[in-house]
């Protein structure tokens, strides 16, 4: 499988996940430049991590308008698989692709600590290795990952099963307590309709090593891997 990791200027988790998925994973990757104008035949897109353009506007505001996006928006509403990690989720949601916004955390603080999530639907690309009563525990690194959506958006989310993954507690309860930033209704991770595009906040490739002591975020990765090697 062939997976592109879009990078723009700003970006400082590409090398994390271009890492997990050679390394670990042993999958052929290219790094995607923001002035690109193709995705060079790649099987499927990782937005990662970071700061892109300064975060100036808005998270991932302008990121939105660099030329790979318009590629990256095609191949996605062609039903080409795409995954925005934090900054990468930000951009998905400004290039609608996905739906909601990413606000300021709660606490108007920058939050970089270990958080727990559960899966809410596990029959997707991006969560179909993962049991309903798994916490996996995954780090997060972000000022803006508030998750909020209208009412009719937020309704429709229910009911299409795009919810993907909710904050909650070393214990499993998802509470006010576990969530980490005050996401509507705890929300960690969301897909698009039709299942293809996913973004969460949380960082899977910062839990995929031993070395870590965490492999957590592995169940995500796996998930994608065995699903995709099936189709290509």
């Amino acid at each position: 499988m062939k997976i592109g990791v879009v990078i723009f200027p700003g970006s400082n988790c590409d090398d994390d996940m271009i890492q997990v998925l050679q390394n670990r994973y042993k999958q052929e990757v290219v790094k995607l430049w923001h002035k690109d104008n193709n995705l060079q035949n790649c099987d499927f897109i990782v937005l990662p991590g970071g700061f892109s353009h300064g975060d100036y506007l808005r998270s991932g505001a302008i990121a939105r308008h660099s030329h790979i996006m318009r590629e990256v928006i095609a191949f996605a509403n062609s039903g080409g698989y795409v995954m925005g990690i934090c900054n990468g989720f930000q951009i998905l949601c400004e290039s609608t692709l996905l739906p909601g916004a990413l606000l300021r955390n709660a606490e108007r603080l920058f939050k970089c600590e270990n958080v727990y999530l559960k899966v809410e639907n596990n029959q997707t690309v991006f969560s179909t290795g993962i049991s309903p009563d798994q916490i996996l525990k995954i780090p997060i690194a972000h000022g803006e990952g508030r998750f909020y959506a209208d009412e009719a958006t937020m309704q429709s989310m229910i009911n299409n099963n795009q919810i993907i993954f909710k904050y909650c507690t070393e214990k499993g309860e998802i509470s006010a307590e576990g969530n980490a930033n005050g996401s509507l209704l705890n929300i960690a991770g969301v897909c698009n309709e039709q299942k293809n595009v996913f973004g969460m906040m949380p960082h899977p490739e910062r839990a995929a090593s031993e070395v870590l002591y965490n492999t957590d975020g592995c169940y995500i990765f796996d998930s994608i891997i065995q699903h995709c090697l099936t189709q290509v």
